[in-house]
């Protein structure tokens, strides 16, 4: 994190992850340059998403070798959750908490950088469930696709949707319950 304290995107060192996966530090908020970044992405997105007819993978296309099936415009919020719940199959005992800390701000660092397409709101949102103790259940094994993080970050995620399982207090509810405890709803 920057000297100034902010999540930048950029300058994340091994001791900023360490101190908060080990539960000894607060996650910073996110920067306004990062902020910047991320909303001019998003802006891609969004005119990917509802004011063009141009294909765009992931976003109004379908995913593999669906990538020549158009999505309608109305449906490319849903395709995005149900890509979410598709993922979300890792099986087994969780992470440890601090391993699933580490993950939650490395990925909000890694859309912090602004190349993502995501919403600023998400991040926010990933940065106050970190920083409220609501920790997403993340299965240790099964994956897809060769990167090996699909599934983990499906179960990351799903929590800030209301959706999947989360732990608040050392107890495990459903990710809806989880935002409500921590007034996230």
């Amino acid at each position: 994190m920057a000297a100034t304290g902010a999540l930048t995107g950029d300058d994340l060192t091994i001791h900023d992850v360490w101190a908060v996966a080990a539960d000894r530090g607060q996650a910073a908020p996110l920067a306004e340059s990062a902020r910047e970044r991320m909303r001019a992405a998003r802006a891609v997105v969004e005119h990917a998403a509802h004011g063009s007819h141009e294909h765009t993978y992931g976003v109004n296309t379908g995913f593999g070798r669906f990538v020549s099936k158009q999505i309608p415009e109305e449906l490319t919020e849903e395709l995005q959750l149900r890509l979410l719940r598709s993922h979300a199959c890792g099986v087994g005992e969780p992470y440890p908490d601090e391993v699933v800390r580490a993950a939650m701000l490395l990925r909000a660092n890694a859309l912090a950088k602004g190349n993502s397409g995501a919403r600023v709101e998400t991040v926010e949102l990933l940065l106050a469930c970190l920083n409220r103790g609501v920790l997403p259940r993340v299965p240790a094994r099964g994956s897809v696709g060769a990167s090996g993080d699909l599934a983990p970050l499906a179960h990351l995620a799903l929590p800030l949707v209301g959706e999947g399982e989360a732990y608040v207090d050392g107890e495990l509810v459903d990710g809806a319950v989880a935002l409500a405890r921590v007034g996230l709803e």
